[in-house]
């Protein structure tokens, strides 16, 4: 390998070792004043300005005489003066989205219980996931040990029974032990996913598009 390369693999592995390290800031803020803040980025003093973003990629947000509000990446921390932090501004995990359209104006989606493929249909009128009883049955739920209850359906008062679903998935979002109730018949021939899910998620409309997103 000629001096050259040498160089250039030198070079190479610098670049991908500072950014690998883009991200581990240590800061202190040693100045504040109206909209100004002299901040000190790994050892390095800069004058920030509101809305303006130093080498390092940090941005004032706001300063006033008792702290500022810093961001990186995304990323909002606050500082008050004199305080050192050493932080990785590490951005948030963005958080998976389902996105439905409708079918004749309903929203379905293919989803899963304890693992078992279930086709479902968004349902925010239904207090709870809503199965019927072959539904309950493929899913290997031992529904009849549960609470029995009557609920009022478009058929009249049927009798249903409680049951806690250990996982529902649909798409990349999974939810952890969600109450359900399974309808001892054949009603609802699609499986309704209710309330006890639907509370657990943002839902956003875009014209016809629906957006679910888990909430923090």
């Amino acid at each position: 390998m000629n001096k050259a390369w040498i160089t250039a693999l030198i070079i190479l592995l610098n670049t991908s070792l500072a950014w690998s390290n883009s991200n581990v800031l240590d800061i202190v803020v040693v100045g504040l004043f109206s909209d100004q803040a002299v901040v000190e980025i790994n050892k390095k003093q800069r004058l920030l300005k509101v809305g303006k973003m130093s080498p390092e990629g940090v941005t004032l947000i706001s300063a006033n005489s008792r702290q500022a509000v810093l961001e990186k990446d995304g990323v909002t921390k606050t500082y008050q003066l004199g305080t050192r932090i050493s932080t990785d501004f590490t951005p948030p995990v963005e958080q998976a989205v389902v996105s439905l359209w409708p079918t004749n104006g309903m929203y379905m989606t293919a989803g899963s219980v304890n693992g078992y493929s279930v086709d479902f249909l968004v349902d925010t009128g239904a207090s709870a996931i809503a199965l019927n009883a072959t539904t309950a049955q493929r899913l290997d739920l031992d529904y009849l040990s549960g609470k029995k209850v009557g609920v009022k359906t478009a058929s009249g008062i049927e009798v249903a029974y409680h049951v806690i679903l250990d996982e529902v998935q649909i798409g990349d979002i999974k939810l952890h032990n969600i109450r359900a109730m399974v309808l001892d018949g054949q009603q609802p021939e699609i499986a309704l996913l209710g309330m006890t899910f639907l509370s657990q998620l943002n839902m956003v409309r875009k014209d016809e598009r629906m957006d679910l997103k888990k909430k923090f």
